[in-house]
């Protein structure tokens, strides 16, 4: 009894020690990094997970479009019995053949005549059936020649290439706007530090004011100035900290992880020179390289390998087939049975169909000219943004280069002021702007390599840049589809 009660306890102590586990891994913070945030979008967004069925079942496509081209074999059986046997009717053929005979001697003056001799022609029912019968048979068919057969594994060809490739837009998609959002919560955290560093110099020097006034060397007016300037940044520091909270939810909803889930990224946003090629170079790539373009491409192969399906129904189909049976029947399970065996060669080909398969030619035709109106349309919007992007980008790397140049200047201003004040020469109002305009120098500088690197973002989207072990982690999905 004491050693049952003992495993009990066990058991609950146990039991609690690993839900406290679990809870603790499941409060646990994700620390994230771009590429751990990307990793985490892709195995997570639910468009990339459809694109993914879309493969598999585009596999299973073209392995049906190959069944059709191999022998189809069926088999079928039956047993059978006749609770009423069907009839026919019959005349009496003793009497039908009394009356001939009478008729020829009478006629031929063999025999005088006489008609009593004659008999009324009654009829009667016969059964010819047995009650009880089997039938087994199996058939066996080949296409030798089927145009649409082999269209229809060409199309389901370039169906699975189509879904492929889908899944490589989608995932380009998705890394296009985990980095959106991985660099504007970067954006607001280190605009954050920034205020929040404005607030700690704001915050010594109210703290050197205070004792330089017990002093009595500076006026309560100074105090006051600077305890006002503390205060005013409190609040800026606690709405950029909470824009900093939003900006992590909207990570986590790009990323697809629970919205409960605590998350801190770690980065820096950082100017790279890049693409300092020309404009119509880019838009070269961007065409040739482009995901969505090259989706577009294959989906209008899909529909011109659509159009011969529908021609293909003008085209012949030539068949083997052949057939066996086993059959018996009798009255009494006692079966008379037989063999009988065929093979033969078919030939169908359609005359008139009311203009029907014309009419799905001609609608086959027009979703070509319609994907590549799309395909041309979004040519030309690429080459739009990539022209716009290409001219901001000049203007970007101009801004940056002075506002560096400005960040150095007001940190040289505000180091200044410093001295003015101690010296007893400088107030503290040329302290506050000076901290003002070394504060927005750098939110200036900040914003605009933010800018840079957005831009550089959508260009890498545009040109098909992606590294090569996102993508690899597809592949081996589908190879085992």
């Amino acid at each position: 009894m004491k050693n049952s009660i003992k495993i009990i306890k066990f058991i609950f102590l146990l039991t609690f020690v690993l839900s406290l586990n679990s809870n603790l891994a499941f409060t646990q913070k994700l620390n994230l990094n771009l590429d751990d945030a990307i990793n985490l979008a892709l195995d997570n967004n639910r468009e990339i997970s459809s694109a993914i069925l879309d493969v598999k079942k585009a596999n299973a496509a073209v392995r049906e479009a190959y069944g059709y081209a191999l022998p189809s074999v069926d088999f079928s059986a039956s047993f059978n019995h006749f609770l009423q046997k069907p009839v026919m009717f019959f005349p009496d053929f003793e009497a039908l053949l009394g009356n001939s005979v009478y008729g020829v001697l009478f006629n031929e003056n063999l025999l005088p005549r006489d008609n009593s001799k004659f008999k009324p022609i009654q009829f009667t029912k016969q059964s010819f059936v047995l009650a009880n019968s089997f039938s087994t048979k199996a058939q066996i068919s080949q296409i030798l020649f089927n145009s649409t057969v082999l269209e229809g594994i060409g199309a389901s060809g370039i169906y699975l290439q189509l879904s492929k490739e889908n899944v490589f837009n989608k995932v380009t998609q998705t890394i296009l706007n985990v980095k959106k959002a991985f660099y504007s919560s970067l954006l607001t955290k280190e605009l954050a530090v920034i205020m929040e560093a404005s607030l700690e110099n704001a915050q010594n020097n109210l703290n050197n004011i205070k004792a330089l006034k017990k002093q009595g060397i500076v006026s309560e007016y100074d105090s006051l100035q600077v305890e006002v300037m503390v205060e005013n940044l409190k609040p800026m520091v606690l709405q950029l900290n909470n824009a900093y909270k939003a900006s992590l939810d909207g990570l986590k909803l790009a990323i697809g992880i629970d919205p409960k889930t605590e998350i801190s990224i770690s980065g820096t946003i950082e100017f790279q020179d890049k693409y300092n090629m020309d404009v119509e170079t880019l838009i070269q790539k961007a065409v040739a390289n482009n995901y969505t373009i090259k989706t577009l491409e294959l989906k209008k192969k899909v529909d011109e390998a659509f159009v011969n399906v529908e021609r293909s129904n003008f085209y012949p189909s030539l068949f083997a087939f052949g057939s066996f049976e086993f059959a018996g029947s009798s009255d009494n399970l006692k079966f008379d049975t037989y063999n009988s065996s065929m093979v033969g060669i078919g030939l169908s080909i359609n005359l008139f169909q009311g203009n029907r398969t014309n009419q799905r030619i001609e609608q086959s035709k027009v979703a070509v000219e319609q994907t590549n109106i799309a395909m041309n349309s979004y040519k030309d919007m690429i080459a739009f943004q990539l022209r716009t992007i290409y001219n901001d980008l000049s203007r970007i790397r101009t801004s940056i280069e002075s506002q560096r140049s400005n960040v150095s200047l007001a940190e040289k201003a505000y180091n200044i002021s410093l001295v003015r004040y101690k010296e007893g020469t400088g107030t503290q109002l040329e302290i506050q702007n000076s901290e003002l305009a070394l504060r927005q120098a750098k939110i200036n500088l900040l914003q605009s390599v933010y800018d840079y690197n957005i831009a550089i973002i959508q260009i890498e989207n545009l040109l098909g840049n992606v590294n090569e072990t996102y993508l690899n982690k597809f592949e081996s999905i589908w190879k085992n589809f």
